[in-house]
């Protein structure tokens, strides 16, 4: 299982600048100014030497008791706490110890978390001096980073993350045989209700009302000669909507459904269309490189009007997963559900399919005959040739020159022209770019004295042209 961080500390310490940079992305707003972070913001840390699940939360101020905002915000960042398997308590460098750092550190050692004690913001100063006033706090010697520029931030996630291994093939992540499938969607789209149906039987309390589902639950059957594990999720609600303690692992449990899924199949509710919260779900699936199945339910007793205005949506909402396959279907009643698994088998088997180096190399080159790549400096990038990486999702490595130069755009036209020449529906396919070392980087060439007498007669041949 993944193990959990959470970043805690007063607000405008650095909890979201160091979320976007453990995370790659920019998914926390940041600015300078406290009070930004009101709810728990959740990703997968790509920082540290194994995969792990990241939550940034809101400032804790001295004002957490009532009903105010940041009484809100103090019990997201409580229920996130009790997420965590580490947590990583920020203070402020160049502000110094204050008030407010004293007792979040008196609230953390009488929970008895895991803490590690980190000071921010050290950037360009003397390190000693900085952290010498943090020991007071009484949470083991303090780290100094800074998360703005990504100083020593590596280091501290090696550390932090020590006592945990790197998991090793999907195959080996839960002990139930099959192929792992895991269905997500927000709240009383119908997961439960599709589980029942595929299965046959009513393994899983449905009932119309959002939250039915507390806990992520294991269903094993067999289809044929094929064996399966439905993993049911609760329904991740946006987080503002999150109220009651015992919805606070509902999100982490999802996202290690994920993690351990060989495919997922996302379900959305056909009245409400593609909405912000399944477009975040169903992207967190595609960056863990899982197979995925779009399941848009209840579509029964849609008028046509609707059911153009929701294929547009997807299209439109969803293009980063165009390797995705769509169903529309009614869970209810089974229209459409007969296909679903089909679409999983397809998915897992092209996450897992074998790609012989000659023929990606064929591809490659046929590829860059249709479209080569563009000039950079007055040079051609050369791409040479491509083999197999890794597998679920497949991985092509491309070697060549100057290849750190590609562009984003092409490196989605070769993920694409892959994806049609071995058939990898269903799937991501991932491209990485390597280059050859240049053995005369650096080396000056010698000339011959002919040589040097040649530049010469142009150099003053030159200088004659300019007066």
């Amino acid at each position: 299982m993944l193990p959990v961080v959470a970043l805690v500390g007063r607000p405008n310490v650095g909890k979201s600048t160091l979320f976007n940079f453990l995370t790659r992305s920019r998914d926390a707003l940041v600015a300078d100014f406290p009070g930004l972070t009101r709810d728990r913001q959740y990703g997968f840390g790509r920082v540290g030497p194994v995969p792990y699940i990241v939550v940034d939360t809101g400032g804790l101020t001295g004002d957490d008791d009532g009903d105010g905002v940041e009484a809100l915000a103090a019990r997201q960042t409580v229920q996130a706490l009790a997420e965590a398997d580490r947590v990583l308590f920020l203070v402020d460098g160049r502000d110094g110890l204050t008030s407010g750092d004293q007792d979040i550190a008196t609230m953390l050692r009488r929970q008895g978390h895991d803490v590690r004690l980190v000071v921010n913001k050290t950037e360009g100063l003397s390190e000693a001096n900085i952290v010498a006033d943090f020991h007071a706090l009484g949470l083991g010697d303090p780290v100094a980073i800074s998360a703005a520029h990504g100083q020593r931030v590596r280091a501290l996630m090696d550390a932090v993350l020590a006592d945990y291994e790197v998991s090793g093939d999907d195959e080996e992540s839960e002990g139930l045989p099959g192929t792992r499938v895991a269905v997500i969607g927000r709240p009383n789209v119908g997961k439960s209700t599709l589980i029942n149906r595929l299965v046959g039987e009513d393994r899983l309390v449905a009932f119309d009302l959002p939250g039915t589902t507390r806990d992520s639950v294991e269903v094993p059957f067999r289809r044929g000669d094929k064996d399966y594990v439905l993993v049911d999720t609760a329904g991740v609600r946006r987080r503002r909507a999150v109220h009651e303690a015992i919805e606070k692992f509902s999100v982490i449990k999802a996202l290690k459904a994920v993690d351990d899924a060989h495919v997922v199949i996302a379900v959305l509710d056909g009245r409400d269309g593609v909405t912000e919260q399944d477009a975040t779900l169903i992207g967190l699936a595609a960056e863990r490189g899982r197979g995925l199945v779009i399941a848009v339910n209840k579509w029964d007793g849609l008028p046509a009007d609707q059911k153009d205005r929701i294929r547009a949506e997807l299209t439109r909402k969803l293009p980063f997963v165009d390797y995705a396959t769509r169903h529309f279907i009614s869970a209810l009643h089974g229209s459409g559900v007969g296909k679903l698994l089909d679409a999983v088998d397809q998915a897992h088997a092209a996450g897992q399919k074998s790609l012989p180096t000659p023929d990606l190399t064929r591809v490659l080159e046929a590829a860059v005959t249709e479209h080569q790549p563009p000039l950079v400096r007055g040079r051609r990038i050369k791409l040479r040739y491509a083999h197999q990486g890794g597998r679920n999702p497949p991985v092509i490595v491309i070697h060549g020159n100057q290849t750190q130069r590609l562009p984003a755009a092409y490196k989605r036209y070769l993920a694409n022209t892959f994806r049609k020449a071995f058939k990898l529906d269903g799937t991501p396919v991932r491209v990485e770019l390597k280059s050859g070392d240049n053995p005369y980087e650096g080396r000056r060439n010698t000339l011959t004295p002919r040589q040097e007498r040649k530049r010469k007669r142009m150099i003053r041949h030159i200088k004659r042209q300019d007066r």
